[in-house]
């Protein structure tokens, strides 16, 4: 069964960001229309914000300004002087609060007097967001700073610089800091702490220089969190999330660009090669603990060029919502200034793509032509793809995975070291994955996968000591597919086994069962099941809650060795092929028509060994 037509997309995930034009040339179409609809739009007062801004609202017109300063260091057009000094009073006659917000929880001082920026205008309504709001201020004001240079009064440009000063001692003297636990707003805080130590004298300006350096040493790499092998700033109560993940890694090139210290390098290459690793071939990923598949665009683009070209890696496959290709638009397509900070770095960044894949092995992926498995923490496939499909780990009775399933228990959890070997030859690309787990029977086994692609398709062999009952592989759940420049949902995939396949479909019916064939996304699953409301609530953590999904099931091989269960299946063709399993001298021999693979043994260090010959062409 196939889905209801219209499909359904992925309505964040779009062509891959390194697709999108980057040129002097472009970036000037880019400020030329931004420039064109803030003067239709410019209201008598001089707001520059979008007509529906409702949240998000206390920089927005602060930040079309910074574009119209931008442009006219670029253009000297003889419009915008005027458009930017009324603008920026606007901003500072309007926009500017120095009353504690009624209600706002974060704070350390009552009646500071301190300048800050709301989230929403209306006192108390809500309050939540005035800490980020005012971090996006603060980089506004300093990027109309470094550009405007001859362009507005000096006064004007004092009370600004005051102004700016103001925001970052509220950021980090009147309130809590970092309050929503967001890495991105902290570490855009460091930077607006940075830039605008480059402003102060230099009596003021090494202090804020000094306590920018110190709060990200102390409040946000002191509390990294580590998964799949890196350390990472953690977001919203979670390692890595696919949205704000990017936007952390831009904001770490400019703290890198603007400071020169190294320790934001270290950081940012460590977190663009997770991303490298978790980011399959064709540049779709889901996961996080604020969005499961909402993905940022231009707000990634710094980051993932400047750490792609530092690390030599492919970072611009990254699929991003060309809804913001250039800047953050409202749903008629205007412009809103709210991210203009992310698009001025970007235009003053000189960084180029880096367009070849990575060299060399990575623990968490296998990646090769058109094929790629990116692995999770404990070395189980997260997310699968082969021609043009993206598979997801599978649930059965609550358990998540890629594995063998005996009696409804899912061999894939891990108990011990989970042991790694990378192999290539004739063409192929390979990992041996071998993971200690711990059935229902409390007994220790070793299941060991074997991962071969030639590039266009993906083998994988699963070898486990035999099992009693009713036993099968679980071999992914089909999820999305490429359509052109865009991702959207299939309830089917290329897939063969010769043990035999089934592809079933949960039986109950609820948010805990995820029947693929329905229009219903991977994250608004998430989130039905997540404990807070969307946007709140952490959808990984609501995944995990499901019971049941669409799986392909995978059967034994017949003529496996007596001890054993031997799985075997190919993602990428429906062609069938042939497979053998058998212990030789050497340990265990997998054969197919494309390769031979040795599983063993294990070397001095008790390290599993693998030996990787492609077959012969007649």
């Amino acid at each position: 069964m196939h889905l209801t037509s219209p499909p359904v997309h992925l309505t964040h995930q779009h062509g891959p960001l390194h697709d999108l034009p980057d040129t002097p040339q472009a970036y000037d179409a880019v400020l030329a229309d931004v420039t064109e609809q803030a003067l239709r739009r410019m209201t008598p007062q001089g707001s520059l914000e979008h007509p529906d801004c409702v949240d998000d609202i206390g920089d927005t017109s602060l930040g079309i300004t910074s574009l119209l300063a931008l442009a006219w260091q670029r253009t000297r057009d003889p419009r915008l002087p005027e458009a930017v000094r009324r603008s920026l009073a606007f901003h500072l006659r309007e926009r500017v609060h120095r009353d504690d917000n009624p209600g706002y929880p974060n704070l350390r001082v009552r009646d500071s007097g301190l300048p800050y920026a709301r989230y929403t205008l209306a006192a108390g309504a809500p309050p939540i967001g005035d800490w980020p709001s005012t971090v996006w201020a603060l980089l506004q004001a300093v990027n109309v700073l470094d550009t405007a240079d001859g362009l507005v009064p000096d006064e004007q440009r004092a009370e600004l610089l005051d102004v700016a000063r103001g925001y970052w001692s509220w950021l980090t003297e009147a309130t809590f800091f970092n309050p929503q636990e967001a890495g991105n707003q902290a570490i855009g805080c460091v930077v607006g702490g940075l830039m605008l130590a480059r402003r102060l004298p230099p009596r003021e300006g090494e202090p804020v220089r000094a306590r920018a350096l110190a709060l990200y040493l102390d409040e946000i790499r002191a509390h990294r969190v580590r998964d799949r092998g890196a350390l990472l700033p953690p977001e919203h109560g979670g390692a890595y999330d696919n949205n704000y993940g990017p936007i952390s890694l831009s904001f770490l090139a400019q703290a890198h660009r603007v400071s020169g210290e190294e320790v934001f390098a270290e950081d940012g290459e460590a977190l663009a090669r997770y991303l490298d690793a978790r980011l399959t071939g064709g540049g779709f990923d889901n996961g996080g603990p604020r969005y499961s598949e909402q993905h940022s665009a231009f707000e990634s683009v710094l980051g993932l060029r400047y750490f792609g070209a530092r690390i030599g890696a492919d970072l611009g496959r990254y699929r991003g919502d060309s809804r913001w290709a250039r800047h953050a638009v409202k749903a008629d397509g205007g412009v809103d200034g709210h991210f203009a900070w992310m698009l001025v770095w970007q235009i003053q960044d000189t960084s180029r793509w880096h367009l070849e894949p990575s060299a060399g092995p990575t623990r968490h992926q296998l990646r090769a032509g058109t094929v790629s498995v990116a692995f999770d923490d404990h070395m189980t496939p997260a997310v699968v793809e082969a021609a043009g499909t993206y598979y997801l780990a599978a649930a059965v009775d609550r358990q998540h995975g890629f594995g063998p399933v005996t009696d409804g228990f899912l061999l894939c959890r891990p108990m011990g070291e989970v042991r790694v070997r990378d192999a290539r030859a004739g063409g192929l690309t390979a990992k041996l994955v071998t993971q200690p787990v711990v059935g229902r029977d409390h007994v220790l086994r070793s299941v060991r996968s074997l991962y071969v692609t030639d590039g266009a398709a993906l083998w994988t062999t699963v070898a486990v000591e035999r099992l009693d009952g009713t036993t099968y592989l679980l071999a992914g759940l089909p999820y999305a597919e490429d359509d052109g420049d865009r991702v959207r949902r299939t309830a089917h995939g290329a897939v063969f086994a010769p043990g035999g396949l089934r592809l079933t479909h949960p039986d109950a019916r609820g948010p805990e069962h995820f029947d693929a064939r329905a229009g219903l996304t991977q994250e608004r699953a998430a989130f039905a099941l997540a404990a807070d409301p969307r946007g709140y609530g952490n959808p990984d953590e609501g995944w995990r809650h499901l019971v049941s999904s669409t799986a392909l099931e995978a059967g034994p091989l017949v003529d496996a060795p007596d001890d054993l269960h031997v799985f075997a299946v190919r993602h990428g063709t429906e062609e069938p092929f042939t497979v053998s399993a058998e212990w030789a001298e050497e340990g265990l021999t997998v054969r197919t028509d494309a390769f031979t693979a040795v599983l063993g043994p294990d070397d001095a260090h008790a390290e599993p060994t693998l030996t990787l010959r492609a077959a012969l062409r007649g």
